[in-house]
């Protein structure tokens, strides 16, 4: 099994799709696939139901925020399993053996980091609080249970903050991967990123020391919404790419152009644009490109 965490700074960079999406490609490869949804507007979560869906069926007792609930209850937690989805739509087009889950998100997860907060001391994460070790690995200890075995990949679509929520994510994680479009404000936090992600990872270890300690891996940079000009990006797209080589971050050979009908239309589908039927096939080959690209970075 793999975790990756798919986390920028920067809204809007299309990290919901490219989780998606890396997702579908690879069940449609006949591989097992688990999306867990961190991020309180729940995108990736819209992407598989409608919102008229989510409101009646799920957000009650059937989101990441009631399992989190029951962790900062006094009795036990919720095991994870519980709460996994089967997307219909995606799932009926996929092979034998391939499949995509969901831990679907709520709008109030927000709530859950600022209690979380409190129940370490502050919202400094105090390392000397005896909540410190349990509650930054919760989720790593609830997807490392025997119902989540027989997954090949797990992707997990953080928010655009480095709120507790996603600290439980990172900590649950192998692997980050930071989707940012060509440009300054998508660029400027990804060196920042990686030093709060090294804070972490050495803050956690100091605490969890002599037991289980964390080493997520940086993936790279996947550059998103690219515009094209003639057979190649616009000027200022490359010029940003080039900035971030400067950074010495990895950065993906394979890129995604911009394409607001495909990926618009897809959400309305409730299908990732990558298995949308007849579309788009310079962007389909692209995502798929990409998903290739990804399981080599993953895998040793």
């Amino acid at each position: 099994m793999s975790i990756t965490s798919v986390i920028n700074y920067k809204g809007g960079v299309g990290k919901t799709t490219i989780t998606a999406n890396i997702g579908a490609e690879l069940a449609a490869r006949g591989r097992r696939v688990l999306l867990v949804d961190l991020d309180p507007q729940a995108s990736l979560t819209f992407s598989f139901y409608s919102a008229e869906d989510w409101e009646r069926n799920l957000a009650y007792e059937k989101t990441i925020l009631q399992w989190y609930g029951s962790l900062l209850a006094d009795g036990p937690t919720d095991p994870l399993h519980p709460y996994l989805l089967t997307p219909e739509p995606v799932n009926a087009l996929l092979p034998d053996g391939g499949r995509l889950d969901l831990v679907a998100s709520h709008l109030q997860l927000v709530d859950v980091d600022l209690d979380i907060a409190a129940a370490l001391g502050g919202s400094r994460f105090q390392h000397g609080s005896p909540h410190f070790l349990p509650l930054h690995r919760s989720l790593a200890d609830a997807l490392g249970t025997e119902e989540f075995a027989d997954y090949d990949d797990i992707l997990i679509d953080c928010a655009p903050n480095f709120t507790m929520v996603t600290r439980t994510g990172i900590v649950a994680s192998d692997h980050i991967l930071t989707p940012a479009k060509p440009d300054y404000l998508s660029t400027l936090g990804i060196d920042y990123l990686r030093s709060k992600v090294s804070e972490l990872v050495r803050d956690f270890n100091r605490v969890a020391a002599p037991g289980p300690t964390i080493d997520p891996q940086y993936l790279g940079v996947v550059f998103t919404m690219i515009q094209y000009a003639g057979s190649g990006p616009i000027t200022a797209s490359r010029n940003y790419m080039a900035h971030t080589d400067s950074l010495e971050v990895p950065v993906f050979r394979q890129t995604i152009r911009e394409n607001k009908t495909l990926f618009g239309t897809a959400g309305e589908r409730r299908l990732p644009a990558v298995l949308v039927p007849n579309a788009n096939e310079k962007v389909q080959y692209e995502l798929q490109q990409l998903a290739s690209e990804f399981l080599a970075r993953t895998r040793p």
